[in-house]
């Protein structure tokens, strides 16, 4: 059986936490900063975990991380 390849893009955004969550960063922290409140972008700074709908399909992309 051969190896699996990992997806590029999903291995640079997002990891698996210890207990086996997908772990992921905030969209909307790159431009466009000066409208949004400085509260928004320090919670915006924090990772989150992906949505139960989306984990099967981002652990099939990142098989070995």
């Amino acid at each position: 059986m051969p190896k699996i390849k990992t997806h590029s893009g999903a291995k640079k955004r997002f990891k698996l936490s210890k207990s086996g969550k997908v772990v992921r960063a905030h969209a909307n922290k790159s431009h466009i900063l000066n409208k949004k409140t400085r509260k928004r972008k320090r919670n915006l700074r924090q990772t989150a975990i992906a949505d139960k709908t989306n984990v099967a399909q981002v652990k099939r992309l990142i098989p070995y991380k």
